[in-house]
């Protein structure tokens, strides 16, 4: 993993991108037994200080190889990682010590691919033939894995009381409490073109405050399931 390889998939970018330099380098590595990843971020710290990028993050990683980053004097800007109501693993390791390191977490799945929201809630379970994309398939194992579907209608039907409650929606409450959490900067919503947008939906979470006891009855439910730490592992860990 040399410079000239970083450097010029950078160089790329920034051209393609009509930038003159990139805000945040999201960096990703399949294969943690290759240690050429701490060469790739050695080469983009230094394109960092040649002002080619002014950030560098990550996606995926887990707590174990951000520790060795943080150890080796990389300066890491944000951690890319999946974290909902359902998945929870991020609060285990990673929040605690990217808040002791200033590490941000922007999350995703933070609606499970549009699971959490009012067009699951009373409804029977879906078929992986009604399951259209890769993203619900994932999704719902992740469901099944941490609880099943009765657990998850339970939550929903949390969701939505606390929903009205607020004047919200479902999807409102979820990504709420995940940009409430220690250490998250931000939520990415996902969106499919001319499909499913929600952007005014969306900016409601702006003005949506949770209070103690909204995050009891959540917790009261999420209590019942199964520990996605213990059955997955880290931050990343269900890519390999």
């Amino acid at each position: 993993m040399t410079r000239q390889i970083v450097e010029y998939h950078i160089d790329s970018s920034i051209r393609k991108m009509n930038v003159k330099s990139i805000d945040v380098v999201q960096f990703h590595w399949w294969d943690y037994t290759d240690t050429r990843y701490l060469d790739a971020l050695h080469h983009l710290s230094k394109l960092c200080d040649e002002g080619k990028i002014r950030h560098v993050g990550l996606t995926n990683f887990d707590t174990e190889r951000i520790q060795i980053m943080t150890e080796q004097g990389f300066n890491i800007l944000s951690n890319q990682v999946q974290y909902s109501i359902i998945d929870q693993r991020p609060a285990v390791k990673m929040a605690p010590f990217c808040q002791k390191h200033n590490i941000k977490l922007l999350t995703y799945g933070t609606l499970l691919g549009g699971f959490l929201s009012e067009k699951y809630l009373g409804k029977p379970e879906p078929t992986r033939f009604q399951l259209d994309t890769l993203s619900l398939q994932k999704y719902k194992n992740m469901i099944d894995a941490w609880g099943g579907w009765n657990l998850f209608q339970e939550l929903l039907d949390v969701l939505d009381k606390l929903a009205k409650k607020h004047k919200a929606s479902i999807s409102n409450v979820a990504t709420r409490y995940i940009l409430d959490r220690p250490a998250v900067a931000g939520v990415i919503i996902g969106a499919r073109l001319g499909i499913t947008e929600h952007k005014s939906d969306n900016t409601m979470v702006f003005s949506l405050n949770l209070d103690r006891q909204d995050y009891e009855k959540i917790n009261n439910t999420t209590s019942k399931s199964r520990d996605l730490f213990v059955t997955i592992g880290d931050c990343g860990d269900e890519y390999r």
